[in-house]
């Protein structure tokens, strides 16, 4: 404290290591060794091994009992047919020498029935004599071999080589996860040749509501052709396909022709939904996984979201605002992340979002787009400091050019996680409102479209989530770019398997993933394909989820939740203050640029621009006739002068009481791109 010298202990260096961490190396070490046995490589697998345990020592007197029944109903077949000498009837009737051999038979069916009459009586009268010496241990003991020999030859089941399937009725999973009809199943769906057979990897057992299996395949069999034709494999087993679950088991311990079955008791979408298990958190942590769903086994299944995007589509009614709401919900109890939240639905879905958004606006015109032009706008030129201030960080704060948990929660940095979520994302992508970017006369739909593919191609790396969705999910409405670069993808239900493939990816359908054929009655049951791990693995291509349930009223305590949070971490930002205004830049339309210009725009312009004044805002197409009849000017001259401004005229379709015909006319956005190049 004075300023002395002070000698000091020796110091030693030193690493800290952390008890979590030992024992997750001890944990993979343990379950990455040959030597130790599958069923003690993890709590899972002996738990189950002990639950087998117990069920086949329960089961084991029902399963004895069963077996010698069967063995006397076949020990009493087989001496009937011997004692009337079967064999040697059916030979003569298939020779047709019966009548020739009548006398040779009825003297064999005597001799047969006198031996068994002999060795009857012989062994009653052993049997009693030993008796006398041995007592009743003599009867227990040929009673045990007589059990034993029973239940060994009726241990065999129907469908065993050798016999025939007698079973009749309704088929149930009860019969159909024996191994021998398994292969039958495969056989009959086409998925294994006649002379091909499967290997059993795991025996069917019991998995929660249902059966699981694992199987190999033939040699050049694939596993993903198994996945591809579900359907016929679900008409073998005689289940609804919603009921079998298929998945090519990857990674350690699978390869290309390893399939895991799980067959439902019933169909397991029919119970009713459960709820968002984040109602029970007070915070949560955005670079953990959110709750999304559970799958058809009833395992939750976790969504990640930093450094990815997700693109959620479906037709209207489907759960698919809820399944968004489902992803923003975790961002929303983090309080250092930031949100931009964009509802084109114009409802009161998203209302309680608003007291926690940096930035958040709702509504379905042109000035919502334009206002959402202007987020894209500012997301960009965060990014791109976002990524300048990275190259003057050191490599122990910034070992990538990525964003890590600890930079994201500096507010020195400026780099929180930050997220942006649009609902009904097609309204803006389809907006015709014309802008000019850099001298370039676009559309609002296009520069939208052009500012979130740049985001989603680079914003990731730097923090920034984009969560889409839209009820239009078709090639005319999301630009083929922008679709390449988002990474997990949600499919609800759609009309048909275009849409479907346009949300999951190309040839998603002839992979056996098609959310066309999912249920009208299934909501929020959707096809996810992940990017990044999930609990079906990390090399799972897509699987079906079922989504929390989250109304409206668990959705308000979850954002009062996250604003509580926000105002004892003082990271309350933006438009949640109430204080922050929101950014406006030059994107106003070019009609009100036309005004602004005092009027000195050319004819027609001017006419039609006072003649349609609103309208030009709201209307899409306006017919010639229309103009020509309202400015009384004379046709081929109104049509010449309008072409030189650079409005062509074009053929729509438009309604007329209860008619529909084809006329000439201009388009508004056409009209107004004139007005801004006069103007």
């Amino acid at each position: 404290m004075t300023g002395e010298l002070v000698p000091s202990e020796q110091v030693l260096e030193a690493e800290l290591v952390e008890e979590r961490a030992l024992m997750q190396r001890i944990e993979r070490a343990w379950t990455g060794a040959r030597v130790v046995p599958p069923v003690l490589r993890s709590r899972q697998a002996l738990n189950r091994a002990m639950k087998d345990a117990l069920a086949w020592v329960v089961r084991v007197p029902f399963r004895c009992g069963k077996a010698v029944g069967r063995g006397l109903v076949i020990a009493v077949r087989g001496w009937r047919n011997w004692v009337r000498v079967g064999d040697y009837r059916a030979a003569a009737e298939k020779s047709e020498k019966l009548a020739d051999k009548f006398v040779e038979i009825r003297a064999l069916t005597l001799f047969r029935w006198k031996v068994t009459a002999t060795v009857v009586l012989v062994g009653f009268l052993v049997v009693t004599g030993a008796r006398l010496f041995y007592g009743d241990l003599v009867l227990w003991a040929v009673g045990g071999v007589g059990a034993v020999v029973l239940a060994v030859a009726g241990r065999a089941k129907d469908g065993s080589p050798g016999r025939k399937t007698v079973l009749g009725g309704p088929r149930i999973l009860m019969w159909t996860m024996d191994a021998q009809v398994l292969i039958d199943v495969f056989r009959d769906a086409k998925l294994i040749g006649r002379d091909e057979t499967l290997r059993l990897v795991e025996r069917p057992c019991r998995e929660g509501a249902g059966w699981a299996v694992t199987v190999d395949l033939p040699a050049t069999r694939k596993a993903a052709d198994v996945v591809r034709n579900r359907e016929e494999l679900a008409s073998a087993l005689a289940v609804d396909e919603v009921q079998l679950s298929v998945e090519r088991v990857r990674g350690k311990g699978g390869h290309a022709g390893r399939v895991a079955l799980w067959v439902a008791d019933k169909d397991p979408y029919a119970s009713p939904p459960v709820r968002t298990p984040l109602l029970q958190v007070r915070r949560w942590d955005a670079w953990k996984a959110v709750p999304f769903g559970t799958d058809a086994r009833g395992r939750q299944i976790d969504l990640p979201l930093v450094w990815t995007s997700l693109l959620i589509g479906a037709i209207p009614r489907q759960g698919k605002t809820m399944a968004e709401r489902l992803a923003t919900a975790g961002l929303v109890l983090d309080p250092h992340a930031r949100l931009y939240v964009a509802d084109f639905k114009s409802g009161k879905d998203w209302r309680a979002v608003e007291q926690v958004a940096h930035r958040f606006m709702t509504g379905d015109d042109s000035e919502h787009v334009l206002v959402l032009l202007d987020w894209l706008d500012e997301l960009v030129e965060d990014v791109q400091q976002r990524y300048r201030r990275m190259q003057h960080l050191d490599d122990v704060t910034c070992p990538e050019s990525k964003v890590t948990p600890a930079m994201s929660r500096d507010r020195s940095l400026g780099m929180p996680i930050t997220a942006l979520i649009v609902d009904e994302v097609h309204v803006a992508l389809e907006d015709r409102t014309p802008v000019v970017v850099q001298g370039k006369r676009l559309t609002a739909g296009e520069r939208v479209g052009e500012l979130l593919t740049w985001l989603a191609k680079k914003a990731p790396a730097a923090g920034v989530v984009i969560v889409l969705a839209t009820q239009r999910p078709d090639s005319t409405t999301i630009p083929s770019k922008l679709r390449a670069v988002l990474g997990s993808r949600f499919a609800l239900r759609v009309m048909d398997w275009r849409d479907s493939n346009i949300v999951l990816g190309d040839q998603m359908n002839t992979r056996g993933y098609d959310s066309s054929r999912l249920l009208p009655s299934h909501k929020g049951v959707g096809i996810l394909r992940p990017d990044g791990e999930t609990q079906s693995g990390t090399d799972v291509l897509a699987l079906t989820v079922r989504t929390f349930y989250m109304p409206n009223d668990d959705w308000r305590v979850i954002c009062e939740r996250g604003r509580a949070l926000r105002e004892a971490e003082g990271t309350l930002t933006g438009q949640a203050t109430g204080r922050d205004p929101l950014p406006v830049r030059d994107h106003a339309p070019v009609a009100e640029a036309g005004r602004r210009s005092g009027g000195r725009l050319p004819e027609p312009l001017v006419s039609v621009a006072r003649y349609l004044g609103e309208d030009l805002q709201e209307r899409e197409f306006v017919p010639t006739a229309e103009l020509v009849e309202a400015l009384d000017v004379e046709p081929t001259m109104f049509g010449k002068e309008m072409g030189d401004l650079g409005c062509r005229p074009v053929r729509q379709y438009v309604h007329e009481g209860e008619a529909t015909r084809r006329v000439r006319g201009y388009l508004t956005a056409d009209i107004r791109a004139a007005i801004a190049e006069s103007a």
